[in-house]
């Protein structure tokens, strides 16, 4: 006996859209050569952190000899490639999301920052990049003064 469910038609257009978008990332990659039109984009954070300027991206399946960073003018920069593995055979694949490729990313630093001093480690498929902050650049919390009268309508509350 099969059973009645309602028709949702933002499933049905949820599933198209997505039916589509895979058909065009399916012909854009095979005339690009099985990579990437867009080519390959890590996924970057960047914060303040210790007196530092951390950037962070994750780049799962790239070897760290593939991966460069440098500093010109004040803008940090990081690139490098992640290729494709030949252990599977083009042929052999029924699905793949996995997009390969070379990629840049810049990032423009404060004035005065000491090139020397910045460190860069690889670990579990994530590379950080920590650049010491000259004193100019770190937050300074301002405190805020109010009006006396004020001050004491709020205590009074």
């Amino acid at each position: 006996m099969r059973t009645l469910m309602t028709w949702n038609p933002y499933r049905e257009l949820t599933n198209w859209h997505r039916d589509i978008d895979d058909l065009f990332r399916r012909l854009l990659s095979e005339e690009a050569g099985s990579e990437s039109p867009a080519g390959y984009q890590p996924v970057m954070e960047a914060f303040e952190k210790d007196g530092h300027y951390v950037v962070r991206a994750d780049l799962p399946g790239v070897d760290p000899k593939e991966v460069e960073v440098s500093v010109l003018n004040d803008t940090l920069t990081i690139k490098g490639e992640r290729k494709r593995s030949n252990d599977v055979n083009e042929k052999n694949y029924r699905y793949s999301e996995t997009v390969y490729g070379s990629f840049e990313r810049r990032f423009s630093l404060p004035a005065g920052v000491d090139t020397e001093k910045i460190t860069a480690k690889f670990e579990n498929g994530v590379i950080e990049v920590a650049v010491p902050l000259p004193q100019a650049a770190t937050v300074k919390r301002i405190p805020i003064e109010s009006d006396p009268a004020q001050r004491k309508q709020i205590k009074a509350a």
